[in-house]
């Protein structure tokens, strides 16, 4: 089993696991600004991207500059990976590719912990994506405890580029926003990114 084998029962019984749903979860999180950058680039790639309409067209041209541009807001403090392995108990079926990593830490050649957001890309409904990314969530809690990183709380995404869906881990705690928030709130998902690597860096 990897990560992308998972059901979303499966995922919950297996690392006992409690699901807390929720609409605006991150609500009352502060909006960050879009740069004229990031502004440029989904302007000219949102509406091409949904037109060619495939998994990677989403990834490269709408996901990746969004989650760059949180990088570029910590100074290039943080490190940013995309398709990268991140196999942390191949027993327990965590193992596979992680589509997108944000880790605290600032080294770029390796995974290291901690790592606090991971981001599953879909190209269809995003419950398909939700149960992949809880256990790449649990994964990364693990990872981060063997690291000597007690992180309170891991983040997970699920999107489609043009529609987020937001996640937290606690504990055994799975809160599930299940407000979706759209490309044209981009200052909300911008600070909803933002804020879940703020609270958490030392």
């Amino acid at each position: 089993m990897a990560y992308s084998d998972f059901k979303l029962i499966e995922v919950i019984d297996s690392f006992g696991l409690v699901i807390h749903e929720s609409s605006g979860l991150f609500a009352n999180v502060q909006e960050q600004e879009c740069s004229d950058l990031l502004s440029t680039i989904l302007r000219e790639n949102v509406d091409l991207a949904v037109a060619i309409s495939s998994e990677k067209a989403r990834s490269e041209m709408i996901i990746s500059p969004i989650l760059l541009e949180i990088r570029r807001k910590f100074n290039y403090e943080i490190s940013f990976f995309s398709g990268v392995d991140f196999t942390v108990d191949s027993q327990r079926g965590l193992n596979g590719f992680c589509d997108f990593i944000l880790s605290l830490s600032s080294e770029q050649l390796l995974v290291r912990s901690p790592v606090i957001v991971l981001v599953e890309s879909k190209n269809e409904n995003l419950r398909s994506g939700l149960a992949q990314c809880i256990a790449e969530m649990v994964a990364a809690q693990l990872f981060n405890e063997r690291g000597g990183n007690q992180i309170k709380a891991i983040y997970g995404a699920v999107t489609i580029g043009t529609i987020w869906q937001f996640l937290k881990l606690e504990g055994n705690i799975v809160s599930i926003d299940l407000s979706e928030y759209y490309i044209k709130d981009i200052k909300r998902i911008l600070g909803i990114l933002y804020g879940a690597i703020a609270q958490s860096k030392p």
